[in-house]
């Protein structure tokens, strides 16, 4: 049994991508049996290109289920299945990806229809999937939709297979569970780490580091590595004799450690995050009418800024959210070029602050509220959070908008005196890098509390 799948994403960094859409057909070797096709919310913005090449934007996915919601089905339509995909190294990467999301073991054999065609079909001049199927004379409709391609990809496999009369080539070309393919001195290492969150540290053969990375879970992580086919996987494979891991607890603590470690020891193989990782902020001023203006602008260290972004496509997301949830004019914050009203305000989300209708005072109360919500650096600040047991919790110290450190404390001691939270912090490093990772974390994801101790 085939399950022959297409998927289109968001695009982005890798592993870091989401599922817009899945087409799956479940193919017995002679025809379909079974199918299932639908959109898919990624909860994270598409880039501009993939809606260029796709057609697939982001209001289109709005009421779309989520992937939890549709992972129950894809593993009904892959279950006892070779998965089958043109290029399907990427297919099942990024479906493993969102499964490991939810928590979940997704592993299944594969079959590239890419590699088979090469082999039964020599001599094309590209093997991408539009240009083959044309110059093969099979129909292709909804060219980079997952319906579409999934059909044209049924419709090759079986030319395919019509082709490989004694089914050797393809029984060859069935890509098995990869950790299978791991060097025994790599599989021992994997067996050793804990599938926990936390930072990881990869040494060589002289006991140098030359990788720090994060991951929620270790073991998985570390095992993307050491199967991985890309140059840098392929080095690490190649260099690495030891890891060492430690845990976290949470999320924010293993960024906070990666950052500050990979600064500080500098490794080989870890050259992105050397660099800042923040490029543009959010800063606000008042007008000539005396509204005050939220503005994304590239990262000025001599500006103070409400927040900051890896990338200007994430700071005008998130600055639209902003403004939607917080009942802001789009055209105040440079989201809306018009004469007239901002697009809210047509939809009476807007209280019509861009054409006068709203006083200054009225508008800018909403304003500095988010602002305050967002801002900490003028604050103290405990944010309590998840431990490495069910016994403990974290705790990040946060000084007149200054990064002091973090520590951990046991539940059995139920510590209220905010003064001796302080004295069990770990001292780390105050930089732009830190202030950005906590304050994106805390804009998307939920922690136990966060205490102001300047109540």
């Amino acid at each position: 049994m085939y399950a022959i799948v297409d998927i289109e994403t968001t695009g982005g960094k890798f592993n870091e991508e989401g599922i817009t859409e899945i087409a799956i057909y479940r193919h017995d070797g002679y025809q379909i049996v079974d199918q299932f096709i639908s959109l898919v919310n990624p909860e994270r913005p598409i880039q501009a290109f993939v809606v260029s090449l796709t057609g697939i934007n982001n209001s289109m996915l709005r009421q779309a289920p989520k992937f939890y919601e549709v992972a129950k089905r894809i593993v009904e339509m892959t279950q006892d299945a070779v998965l089958v995909a043109h290029n399907a190294q990427f297919d099942y990467r990024v479906l493993r990806t969102e499964f490991d999301r939810l928590g979940y073991d997704f592993e299944r054999k594969t079959l590239c229809t890419v590699e088979l065609s090469k082999k039964l079909l020599p001599g094309h001049a590209s093997y991408s999937l539009g240009k083959l199927v044309r110059a093969l004379g099979i129909p292709i409709s909804d060219r980079h939709r997952a319906q579409g391609d999934a059909l044209a990809t049924v419709k090759l496999f079986q030319m395919l297979i019509d082709r490989d009369i004694e089914k050797s080539i393809v029984q060859s070309s069935i890509r098995i569970d990869p950790k299978k393919q791991i060097e025994p001195k790599l599989l021992a290492l994997i067996e050793q780490a804990p599938s926990e969150i936390g930072v990881y540290y990869l040494r060589n053969q002289e006991g140098k580091l030359i990788y720090i990375g994060k991951s929620k879970n270790i073991k998985k992580r570390l095992t993307q590595h050491f199967t991985g086919q890309d140059r840098k996987s392929k080095k690490l494979q190649l260099e690495t004799a030891d890891v060492q891991v430690e845990r976290t607890g949470n999320e924010l603590i293993a960024l906070l450690k990666e950052s500050e470690e990979i600064k500080l020891h500098k490794p080989l193989y870890n050259r992105s995050l050397r660099r800042s990782l923040f490029r543009y902020q959010l800063t606000h001023f008042t007008d000539e009418r005396g509204y005050i203006n939220l503005k994304v602008e590239p990262s000025d260290r001599r500006k103070k800024s409400i927040t900051t972004f890896t990338t200007f496509a994430q700071a005008k997301s998130v600055l639209f959210k902003i403004t939607e949830q917080h009942e802001l004019c789009q055209k105040l914050n440079s989201l809306y070029q018009s004469k007239e009203a901002c697009f809210l305000y047509s939809l009476e989300q807007c209280n019509g602050a861009c054409i006068g209708e709203e006083t200054p005072d009225e508008y800018n109360q909403r304003v500095m509220e988010f602002i305050a919500k967002n801002q900490y650096q003028s604050n103290d600040l405990l944010i309590i959070d998840k431990g490495r047991s069910l016994e403990e919790r974290s705790c990040i110290l946060i000084e007149k908008g200054a990064f002091k450190g973090f520590g951990y404390y046991s539940l059995n001691f139920q510590i209220q005196n905010t003064n001796v939270l302080k004295s069990i912090i770990r001292p780390m490093q105050d930089n732009r890098d830190a202030q950005h990772i906590i304050q994106s974390y805390l804009r998307r994801h939920k922690v136990l509390k966060v205490l102001n101790l300047n109540d």
